[in-house]
């Protein structure tokens, strides 16, 4: 038996074999203030197409009580074994099966969750199901091309609420029916249950009317904003029913913000659960709340794609995720009042960083990576299936036009509503609406691995007039590791040319002259729509963003860049300009003090702020990992020298004011600077308009903690304040943080040696665990990590298991020693796939770091 494993034959053969009618479940959740085990009995109604045939159905449980098919009574000890129930002797035709069993609560965000709240000691549960947790609730057929209706019934205890995919009952005696849902995968049917707080809405328009509900637990009520929530909300449904001219498909559509949630949300027909972080308790920029509506709209588009229309296997769950990162994207950018109608330039600038790092790792795979089984699948929620699937998918817009892009579409959800679909139904659509064949496109860029690189080719003459231009295209080898060859790939692309407007003297800005866009095919594609025009002061390959590739500037725009790049009058440009900086120095091809420097000259110009943020991390990032050692403590001087700078010169109250101030606390080192964190927290100091608020107060104690000057007694003072979950989680990364042998040795037993901590306090410890200034003090654990790292990942769930061979490993060991010793780990503990690639991806990091070090101290030679 493969214990929790399903491969994709053994799905295809069933799926050939069975069509799945419907599940009747009938939950008795009444103790779940205590927790403990659970009462899940499941009625499965479905066809077999052969006589005799066997088969077998998923679960998860502790115990199973009874099986009972076609009436015959088998001995659960006989059929039940690891995650299946053995089914044979089926009958041709109908075929009904009843399962009861004992089923478990989780602390992993996986399956029923189960969450206790220290402030009113209420449990708050949900369910995650994706990819393959349904079966950890109830019997089923646990694959998304396996549709059927779900009716749930559950018993639940007095006073509290129950939501499903259907529009919520009016209880009887504690115990809710649900009316059967439409046709639907198991991995999207979900439960919330408990003393939720709630707000609700309708969205109405042209004679429909779609309820509308937000939850979240009554201790968050007071910070839940659910007014923008909503108009976010209806943006979508007026965006998103218009370009895919196809109702919304369920009943009704609610939100609910859930505790210990692993991912950001997850995209349950009609009842999204989203992670309630979200319920922002203190101020945050802009920022925050543009990533949040990203979330909101992400989930509202699956509804159609994704669970209207699913996929048949998990070989196309970049498709789901890229189709609703794309739309969700396009939606905040073009819908009319919209807040965030520069939601490209936090796609260029956060997203694309993602996907092109992940494209650089060994691990890299093509956007429709082959996923042989469950393990392969767990492990592929990654940046190349939501970030490059989701740029690639703005190129093949920009490819195939926008108009006819979403012609296809409207006819590819008409054609498959409610069934399941491969890639080539999608491009099929939309060869049909565009005219563009795309055997080609697809085979270039869905199914090879790697990045591509472009740069311009620019010969001028004495007069600075362009005599030549063109664009070199080029396909560095793939990591070591990685499976495939380089590819050259066709690219839509713009290029801009960009002049400083002086009409405003020195205060100029870097305003696009003209644009030009064309296909960019092979090695080098000439443009000879720019001989005989003026160079301008900066030439921008793939202006707009439209395609996904790495661009350098060449050596005359990157030399004016570096003096001007605040400049830029519009927000995109400088985002592909900052990330361009940001890849250079990742491929040590800009040394860090570099820049540092150019982040240093330009960041005093950047409006927006989630770019801010995105640089403040990325120049932490580069000190702490990319700079060379001996020079990282005077760079890291300059850097919060600057960052307090910069926080007292910003305007009062602002969003940049609060970066900053995030920013010069994640790094404060001088006693100076710690004496001003500790002033902020007792109020002796004050910086006008900065409100020093809950989660700001944490940020100031965690730091302190981590450098030595805050102790039990300050955390515990501090965690009195706020008694609340995120108190707790704050507080335990606080501790883990604190400089000593003792502190360290009880964050790790607490995560390794024991398998209690529930999935966010577990992520808290191991975040507070590991300080890049701790570098000597953690050293001891290098060689403890890679003699657990296998053991973990055997016994613990999956979650808790990545959680920890990511979050543990010695990253911040840049050094040889800690390649080899992984190279050793490698060689000889015969990880299984998942593991290895997880291992090996954190291994390519510091590989990269090294590189990186090279670059900054050959820089400093010079």
């Amino acid at each position: 038996m493969p214990g929790t494993n399903l491969t994709r034959e053994e799905a295809q053969q069933r799926a050939k074999l069975l069509t799945v009618d419907s599940y009747e479940i009938d939950l008795d959740l009444s103790g779940a203030q205590e927790g403990g085990t659970y009462r899940s009995v499941t009625t499965v109604r479905f066809d077999v197409a052969e006589k005799g045939a066997a088969s077998f159905i998923d679960l998860v449980a502790p115990t199973v009580h009874e099986v009972t098919l076609n009436g015959d009574q088998l001995d659960p000890a006989e059929v039940f074994e690891d995650s299946r129930i053995a089914l044979t002797g089926l009958l041709e035709g109908r075929n009904i099966l009843r399962v009861v069993a004992d089923c478990a609560y989780t602390n992993t965000g996986e399956g029923l969750h189960r969450f206790v709240d220290p402030v009113d000691n209420q449990a708050y549960l949900y369910t995650q199901f994706e990819v393959p947790d349904a079966r950890r609730v109830f019997a089923s057929f646990e694959q998304p091309d396996l549709k059927a209706t779900f009716q749930f019934t559950v018993k639940a205890p007095d006073g509290w609420t129950v939501i499903s995919n259907s529009p919520t009952p009016e209880p009887k005696d504690s115990v809710w029916e649900f009316e059967p849902t439409p046709r639907i995968s198991t991995y999207i049917t979900a439960l919330i249950v408990g003393p939720y707080h709630s707000v609700h809405s309708v969205y109405e328009k042209n004679g429909q009317s779609v309820p509308l509900g937000i939850y979240c637990r009554p201790s968050l009520a007071e910070h839940l904003d659910s007014d923008a929530i909503f108009e976010v909300t209806r943006q979508g449904f007026d965006w998103f029913q218009e370009k895919f001219d196809y109702a919304y498909p369920f009943k009704k559509y609610d939100q609910l913000f859930v505790p210990e949630f692993n991912a950001g949300a997850m995209e349950n027909a009609g009842a999204v659960t989203i992670r309630d972080q979200y319920v922002f308790r203190s101020k945050v920029t802009d920022a925050a709340y543009e990533v949040r509506a990203e979330t909101i709209l992400h989930e509202l588009a699956h509804m159609w794609f994704g669970d209207l229309v699913t996929m048949e296997w998990w070989n196309d769950l970049w498709l789901n995720e890229s189709f609703a990162t794309y739309t969700s994207i396009a939606c905040q950018a073009y819908a009319p009042q919209s807040r965030w109608p520069h939601s490209w330039t936090t796609f260029a600038n956060s997203m694309k960083t993602w996907a092109y790092r992940q494209d650089q790792l060994p691990s890299t795979h093509p956007i429709m990576a082959e996923i042989r089984d469950l393990d392969d699948v767990l492990v592929n929620f990654d940046g190349i299936t939501y970030a490059k699937g989701a740029s690639v998918l703005k190129q093949l817009v920009a490819y195939v036009g926008m108009d006819e892009f979403f012609q296809g579409v409207q006819a590819y959800f008409k054609r498959h509503a409610y069934g399941n679909t491969r890639l080539s139904d999608l491009l099929g659509a939309l060869e049909e609406t565009s005219g563009r064949d795309l055997k080609a496109w697809s085979k270039s860029w869905l199914e090879t691995a790697g990045i591509n690189i472009l740069r311009p080719q620019i010969e001028t003459d004495a007069d600075g007039v362009i005599t030549s231009f063109g664009i070199r295209q080029e396909a560095p080898a793939l990591p070591t590791g990685a499976k495939g060859e380089p590819t050259l790939r066709p690219h839509r692309i713009a290029v801009g040319l960009y002049e400083l407007d002086s009409s405003e003297g020195d205060s100029g800005k870097l305003v696009r002259d003209e644009r030009l866009e064309l296909d960019v095919d092979g090695e080098l594609t000439a443009v000879p729509q720019l001989v005989g025009k003026r160079r301008p002061a900066v030439v921008l390959l793939n202006d707009d963003d439209l395609s996904y590739a790495k661009v350098r500037l060449d050596e005359q725009s990157l030399a004016f860049v570096t003096e001007h790049l605040g400049d830029f009058e519009a927000s995109l440009p400088r985002a592909l300009c900052w990330a361009s900086a940001w890849d250079m120095t990742r491929d040590a091809e800009l040394a860090t003090r570099d820049y540092l420097s150019l982040v240093l000259s330009g960041i005093g110009k950047e409006s927006d702020i989630g770019v801010v943020q995105s640089l403040h991390r990325q120049v932490k990032m580069a000190i702490e990992f990319y700079s060379e050692p001996t020079a990282r403590e005077a760079l890291l001087t300059r850097w919060t020298d600057a960052t307090l700078a910069h926080l007292r010169s910003a305007a009062a109250g602002s969003d940049h004011q609060l970066a900053w101030a995030r920013a010069f606390t994640a790094t404060a080192r001088t006693p100076e600077q710690l004496d001003l964190l500790e002033g902020l927290l007792d109020g002796s100091q004050t910086i006008e308009g900065l409100a020093v608020d809950t989660e700001l107060r944490w940020a100031l104690v965690q730091r302190l903690a981590a450098v030595g000057r805050f102790d039990e007694a300050e955390i515990a003072g501090e965690y009195e304040r706020d008694k609340t979950a995120a108190g707790e989680r704050h507080a335990a990364t606080a501790r883990a943080a604190r400089p000593t042998q003792s502190a360290k040795a009880e964050a790790w037993a607490s995560v390794v040696e024991s398998d209690k901590l529930p999935n966010a306090v577990q992520e808290a410890v191991i975040s507070g665990f590991v300080q890049t200034d701790q570098r000597e003090l953690l050293a001891p654990y290098t060689d403890k990590y890679f003699e657990v790292v296998k053991d973990i990942w055997e016994s613990r769930s999956h979650e808790m298991a990545q959680q920890i061979a990511v979050g543990l490993y010695p990253s911040i060991q840049v050094s040889e020693e800690t390649l080899r010793k992984t190279d050793e780990w490698l060689a000889s503990a015969e990880p299984n796939a998942a593991l290895r690639r997880l291992v090996s991806e954190s291994r390519a990091g510091v590989e990269r770091a090294l590189k990186a070090q090279a670059a900054d101290a050959a820089a400093a030679a010079q």
